[in-house]
């Protein structure tokens, strides 16, 4: 072999390194064990069943959804008048979905904060975070990638015990570089008024068993890259990031709930590389492009085992598409609220299974983008062999779903399935009326 060739064959195996390990920027072991571990992990975390998980949740939506609905009736007229304002809402605390019914309406809430590791549902169900771990306080909103200070956020999260992450009060975050967060941590913003803005985004790489919640995540940017310390014993060489909001890369057991999202320079949050037993809930989405991406390309057969739940989330205003697109996987999109895309809302190629339950999808104005369903890369004769189905969805303004998969299919999965729905289409506005970071104080219930 010459010289050039065997240049050539290392450059070209270094960049298969590289686009198979994310932004990793050279051979570190370190990476390498975590890589393992975290395979290791996520096949713990996989379902073989994931029907069971859906029915399981969808049972438990039903049967919190009497309590829900009567707490929708006793709201008095004035209630009901500011309910159908803004985001902003000062009346009694009313319980519109059963994850929130959980823990949002205990007064107590502050002095028990980790009873939210309890209230998982979905596929990230058994999610836990930092429950097991000290409370640390983020006292500084300084960021230094190389060198956290003590009392800083990326501090706390490269930490390798347990810990559950509060903030001592209302800030803004510009992450110099994507923060690195390790196994076991919950990020909880309630209380206070977080923004992670104007910088880099969060990266969930080969870990597990994490919580997001409470946060306003936009305006992200691309990190350049260098050297990122990346836990208390280690520093190591990244490349350029994504600017996703929320990068989810190799893990399982991931958790985002109540958190505000937009205008990322990517994805707001995305989900690749064989990760699994994830929920998104409770967020609300405005301002973007691509929203949502699982599973990076239609080679990367890892993501097969890509199990996702996304449920109670609102898709607002000025969203485009990928909400979410997906390759590979069996993904769960359940009771949100889809009032805006421009072009498609759930799309996806190399045949994910997408069950759809109990949306409600109020198409644009614009004729030609009444469909919420895309397929890229497939003719129709391969995509009419995906599991793609509708159930109890609510379309308005002309917006229609496009099946595919055996019709029959949930009557041959009866025993998995056994009938029972989410909670219905119309009742999506009420469910997901807190989606988003909330306006929670300490000693009033959220």
């Amino acid at each position: 072999m010459t010289g050039s060739k065997l240049i050539y064959l290392c450059l070209l195996l270094f960049s298969t390194f590289l686009a198979i390990n994310g932004h990793i920027g050279d051979f570190d072991e370190v990476w390498r064990r975590r890589a393992q571990e975290a395979d290791e992990w996520a096949l713990q975390a996989y379902k073989p069943d994931p029907m069971n998980v859906t029915l399981a949740f969808a049972k438990q939506t039903r049967e919190t959804l009497e309590d829900i609905k009567e707490a929708k009736k006793l709201a008095t007229n004035e209630t009901r008048r500011q309910l159908k304002g803004d985001k902003k809402y000062n009346g009694p605390c009313l319980v519109t979905n059963p994850i929130d019914r959980c823990w949002r309406c205990q007064p107590n809430w502050a002095d028990n904060r980790q009873r939210l590791a309890d209230c998982a549902m979905g596929f990230a169900k058994g999610t836990t975070g930092g429950k097991a771990g000290d409370i640390y306080i983020v006292t500084d909103n300084s960021d230094d990638s190389s060198d956290p200070k003590p009392g800083t956020l990326r501090y706390g999260v490269i930490q390798k015990e347990p810990l559950w992450i509060i903030f001592a009060k209302s800030m803004n975050i510009r992450l110099t570089q994507e923060l690195i967060v390790q196994s076991d941590k919950t990020i909880d913003g309630r209380g206070v008024n977080v923004h992670i803005a104007n910088g880099a985004g969060i990266m969930l790489q080969y870990v597990k068993n994490v919580i997001i919640h409470g946060l306003h995540i936009h305006d992200i940017h691309e990190g350049n890259g260098g050297l990122i310390r990346d836990a208390v014993d280690h520093i190591g060489q990244r490349t350029k990031s994504d600017g996703d909001g929320i990068s989810i890369f190799g893990s399982s057991n991931i958790w985002v709930d109540h958190v505000s999202m937009w205008r990322c320079y990517d994805g707001l949050v995305d989900a690749v590389e064989g990760s699994t037993a994830v929920t998104i809930s409770n967020s609300h989405f405005t301002d973007h492009n691509e929203v949502m991406l699982f599973g990076a390309s239609d080679s990367s057969s890892i993501d097969q085992r890509m199990q996702i739940t996304v449920a109670f989330n609102h898709f607002g205003k000025r969203l485009i598409q990928r909400m979410p697109r997906c390759r590979w996987g069996f993904i769960h999109v359940v009771n949100n609220d889809y009032t805006h895309w421009n072009m498609y809302a759930i799309g996806g190629s190399q045949h994910p299974t997408i069950i759809s339950q109990g949306n409600r999808f109020i198409a644009p104005p614009d004729q030609f983008k009444k469909e919420v369903t895309k397929r890229d890369y497939s003719p129709e004769s391969v995509w009419q062999q995906w599991t793609w189905r509708s159930q109890g969805d609510l379309f308005m303004n002309g917006a229609f779903f496009v099946e595919s998969g055996d019709p029959d299919w949930t009557k041959k999965h009866i025993d998995l399935f056994d009938g029972i729905a989410s909670a219905s289409g119309d009742d999506v506005t009420w469910i997901t009326r807190f989606s988003g970071a909330l306006n929670c104080k300490p000693g009033q219930a959220c």
